[in-house]
């Protein structure tokens, strides 16, 4: 009898169990897999038959090897003219450690120059290193001062099943499909009778793998490779008779499966790579595909029960977590309003997201979408399942539905631009006067400087959306009372609309401080969240300021900085956080300079920098007015940002109106263009005028202001206006 090992992803080992027992192989589970001894049709069948292992691995030897020497002298005595020919391309995959063998790469060097060696001592030729396809693939393990090496049977991974020719963004591995496919009891609800639905089916994987289940399709049935037609105990008679007996199986499974699988997705692409995976898997006649949202799902006519089984987007794919609350309430009423006596499951990372399906969840599965960790969530669908949202008011509901209108417009824009921080509600509806701004945390990195304190305020994950509200303050008219009830149905709304805890909103009111506060200020608790824009990373801090450190509006105008910079040196007049001269580093720009009169600021646009890898003598911080700096600075620049307030005043420089000052701060920044430079001047002062007639003498303008808006900013045009200015030749 020989030990095989088969490999499948964490959380499988149970199914994987008694898939192999059902293949008539008795085995017992292990961490990330299933050990079992049995002959080589035995192994040939796992390869063949398992649709949920990743590698059948035959156990060759076992040795100790604490160190290099050891490692060799263990696999030289193994007799390798049995396994593979002296001319033979080889792979070695090495994992773990023992001893002084610390590093994967090293032990399998050390591997390989043991069969080499031994080949080329008897037969004066070696074999040579292939790792895509070799004739043979071998697996070292290291653990515990032993070492086990293993030939690869499956050669490459068994989810590759054949049929995929073309992918989405986010693909579910094959086997992972199947998992959820047996966890939801996808086998019994067919012999019953029932249809499978995926409504979100992107390339077809768990529709091609619940009619090859339902057909007794052998999942490696369509592969052209395995590790062991190079290897040189390998019985070709043996497998071509598996391989036959499996056809034929196919063959008469394919003959009797009934029409009952139902796919839909929103993007035409998808649906296009669906049809021709389906095609290639030989299961296309048995499925309908549609193109369309979930909120244009139905239950297919002449099926009372069945599956409802899906792989949503949960935020790791397509930047779309944001929007994603609305989606998963919208799929949830849908089930309930149409599915009523089908059983439902769907594959989430976030807990969030699946109470937004306002389902109950009869039982919850742990499995791993590669490195990400998920919950296969399995419902009984009833009409009127429990609501896991409270009830909102008559104007919540209002609010409630405008926000999801808002998202469903907004989502495919959005998703274009990988935008994950946006504004989702700007009053609307007068009568709630607000706006709402969703922010997605990221995960830490390694990278991240350790001053920065990047966490939330609850110390919750950092992967997690936060809700930023800014209710503009009603006038002394509007009743004090009815304004508060307003303002804490907004709150609930948009909660409940984006799927977002009551712990997770930010409230702020943009009213003028009193008692000589700074206006804007609200707490001191320099507590900061990582979001991402643009590819960039960036610290927000929801809760001291009226502002967040990043101007959402002000999107498209830093993506023109980071086109307009490459190659020039760029100066970044009232800095703020230094967003635009992170996007500049980003561009290619020679260096940046950045300036504020802010030391805090300066400190964060510092970190802004670090945060993305650009520091060093190439991104200088200037504490300065901007007219000071101007008139004293001799550098010249290629490109100059300048996005001022509307007003200022400061004990360190003179007071400054945009709309007074506009035209002298530009001609001073003419003044330090280079030839051929280019002037991007934005400002948010809604009534502001530029002097065309004036700056005109001396600079070319183009006005990109309506260009600039971004689509979630749309409803209030007059945000901000942008220009380009280049100094006229003289």
């Amino acid at each position: 009898m020989t030990t095989f090992f088969a490999t499948c992803p964490k959380g499988l080992e149970y199914l994987l169990r008694d898939e192999l027992a059902a293949l008539g192989v008795e085995a017992h589970e292990a961490l990330a897999g299933v050990r079992f001894a049995g002959t080589l049709e035995d192994g040939y069948r796992a390869c063949l038959g398992s649709r949920l292992a990743s590698r059948i691995l035959m156990l060759l030897s076992e040795f100790d090897a604490a160190d290099a020497e050891s490692l060799y002298a263990g696999v030289r005595a193994i007799d390798w003219s049995g396994h593979l020919a002296p001319e033979a391309t080889l792979a070695i995959d090495a994992s773990g450690s023992s001893g002084s063998l610390t590093h994967s790469v090293f032990a399998a060097q050390k591997m390989k120059d043991a069969i080499v060696d031994q080949c080329r001592e008897r037969f004066d030729t070696r074999p040579t290193i292939q790792t895509e396809r070799p004739d043979v693939r071998l697996n070292l393990r290291l653990h515990k001062g032993r070492a086990t090496v293993s030939l690869d049977l499956s050669g490459e991974p068994l989810h590759r099943r054949g049929w995929r020719r073309e992918q989405g963004e986010a693909p579910l591995k094959e086997n992972l499909a199947c998992a959820m496919l047996l966890r939801a009891r996808w086998p019994e609800t067919y012999m019953a009778g029932g249809a499978l639905v995926d409504p979100m089916c992107g390339s077809g994987t768990l529709l091609i793998e619940a009619a090859w289940m339902a057909a007794d399709v052998a999942p490696a049935l369509q592969r052209d490779y395995f590790g062991f037609l190079g290897w040189r105990g390998h019985d070709a008679a043996l497998w071509q008779r598996l391989h036959d007996d499996a056809q034929e199986r196919a063959l008469e499974g394919l003959r009797g499966l009934r029409a009952c699988f139902f796919g839909s997705d929103s993007d035409p692409r998808m649906i296009a790579v669906a049809t021709h995976n389906l095609q290639t898997a030989g299961v296309a006649g048995f499925v309908t595909l549609e193109k369309h949202d979930v909120a244009h799902l139905q239950r297919p006519r002449d099926f009372t029960q069945g599956l409802v089984i899906t792989n949503p987007p949960y935020g790791e794919r397509m930047g779309e977590l944001a929007a994603l609350p609305a989606l998963y309430r919208e799929f949830g009423a849908r089930l309930k309003a149409e599915f009523a006596g089908w059983r439902a499951a769907v594959l989430t990372s976030e807990p969030e997201l699946e109470r937004a399906l306002g389902l109950h969840a009869e039982k919850h599965y742990v499995l791993f979408n590669g490195a990400i960790e998920c919950r296969l969530a399995l419902f009984d669908v009833r009409e009127r399942a429990a609501a896991a949202t409270p009830s909102l008011s008559p104007g919540a509901e209002m609010v409630a539905n405008r926000i999801r209108k808002n998202l469903r417009n907004l989502r495919k824009p959005l998703e274009r631009e990988g935008v994950t921080c946006f504004r989702g509600y700007d009053a609307d509806l007068p009568e709630y006067a607000a706006a709402i701004d969703v922010y997605r945390g990221i995960p830490e990195t390694p990278e991240q400087p350790s001053s920065s304190r990047l966490h939330s305020a609850d110390n919750d994950v950092p992967s997690q959306t936060w809700l930023h509200v800014q209710e503009y303050a009603p006038p002394a008219s509007v009743d004090a009372g009815a304004a508060q009830v307003r303002l804490r149905d907004l709150q609930r709304a948009a909660c409940v609309a984006l799927g977002v805890p009551r712990e997770r909103l930010v409230l702020k009111t943009r009213a003028r401080g009193k008692g000589g506060t700074k206006y804007g200020r609200f707490a001191e608790r320099e507590e900061f969240l990582v979001v991402e824009e643009g590819g960039l990373r960036f610290l927000v801090n929801l809760r001291d300021r009226i502002d967040t450190g990043l101007f959402l509006d002000h999107r498209r105008v830093r993506a023109r900085v980071r086109e307009l910079a490459r190659d020039r040196d760029v100066l970044n007049l009232f800095a703020y956080t230094g967003a635009a001269s992170v996007y500049a580093a980003a561009g290619g720009a020679r260096s940046t300079t950045s300036v504020d009169l802010s030391q805090g600021y300066l400190e964060w646009a510092s970190r802004n920098l670090a945060l993305n890898g650009f520091i060093g003598a190439s991104h200088q911080l200037a504490r300065a007015d901007a007219m000071t700096f101007l008139r004293e600075s001799r550098a010249r620049y290629g490109l100059i940002y300048v996005d001022p307030p509307t007003f200022s005043n400061s004990k360190r420089a003179s007071d400054f109106d945009v709309q007074r000052d506009h035209v002298a701060l530009l001609e001073a920044c003419g003044g330090r263009l280079r030839d051929g430079g280019v002037i991007v001047f934005s400002n948010n002062f809604r009534r502001f005028k530029l002097d065309t007639e004036a700056l005109s003498r001396t600079f070319s303008i183009e006005d990109i202001g309506r260009a600039s808006i971004p689509p979630d900013f749309a409803r209030r045009p007059g945000i901000h206006g942008c220009w380009l200015l280049r100094k006229r030749l003289a």
